[in-house]
């Protein structure tokens, strides 16, 4: 089965709210589900494109301090 998985998440949260964005977000992080990880990924993706260059060096700094902090 071919399936783009990019086209089923937009298609999804279109029309979704900046609260039902956000909720779509912690739901997918606090299942901790494998399976939402790449809807995760893709809606970090649609982040990263529309991020100018000062955004995106806020998001790394902030990336760096999580993953070292980070426990699995």
């Amino acid at each position: 089965m071919d399936l783009d998985i990019r086209k089923a998440i937009l298609h999804n949260i279109k029309e979704n709210s900046r609260d039902q964005l956000e909720a779509t977000i912690v739901d997918a992080i606090q299942d901790g589900e494998e399976k939402l990880l790449p809807g995760l990924g893709f809606l970090f993706e649609i982040i990263w494109k529309q991020s100018d260059e000062d955004e995106k060096l806020e998001m790394l700094d902030a990336l760096e301090k999580g993953v070292k902090q980070a426990t699995v």
